[in-house]
């Protein structure tokens, strides 16, 4: 049972056309190790929150996975502790992920199939996608739009300045599955709770 690989379809809501990864883990990973898988093959930098929300098989109402923080979070399960395996079934497919609260980046999560492990393949493992990911800090869908915009328009008033905060020339559409590395989960949790 520990040989199964999950693949899951990761879209970005909001965004027309879509950008959406398509990425394969294994089994025994938790929504820790889920949440830095998304986070390398979206191609966000792992700056702010985040938070999954899925039915829980058990009691079947909503249940919110991620950092718990403080008080006013009890009722956030920790990432680190919660695996895929216990929430993800046939039955059971889809996910919401929320990425920085402030932009509020909502991706859909679909598990695709569970699929035996191929040898001699390094997981997670990026197998498809299209499209750029927002830059980080870009304020949302709004915002997003609204870089597209200016980008587009060499003599806008505010494209050198948009120029220089993105510090490279942005193309929306260009995304290389060969430029997905993924990092080691357990590296960035010791960062991430200090």
């Amino acid at each position: 049972m520990k040989n199964r690989i999950y693949q899951f379809k990761i879209t970005l809501w909001g965004i027309r056309p879509p950008i959406w990864r398509r990425i394969q883990v294994p089994e025994t990973y938790t929504f820790w190790d889920l949440h830095v898988a998304i986070q390398d093959a979206m191609g966000w930098a792992d700056y702010h929150l985040h938070e999954f929300e899925i039915t829980s098989p058990q009691s079947r109402g909503k249940t919110r996975i991620g950092i718990p923080e403080g008080d006013f979070d009890r009722e956030v399960l920790p990432g680190w502790k919660q695996k895929i395996a216990d929430y993800f079934t046939q039955e059971n497919r889809t996910a919401n992920y929320m990425y920085d609260f402030g932009d509020g980046w909502e991706h859909k999560i679909e598990l695709e199939k569970i699929l035996p492990r191929e040898k001699n393949v390094k997981y997670p493992t990026c197998i498809k996608g299209k499209r750029a990911c927002p830059p980080e800090d870009c304020g949302g869908i709004g915002g997003y739009y609204n870089l597209l915009e200016i980008m587009g328009n060499p003599n806008h008033e505010e494209y050198d300045d948009m120029l220089e905060w993105l510090g490279e020339e942005f193309d929306p559409e260009h995304f290389d599955i060969n430029e997905v590395m993924f990092d080691d989960p357990n590296k960035r949790r010791k960062i991430a709770i200090g």
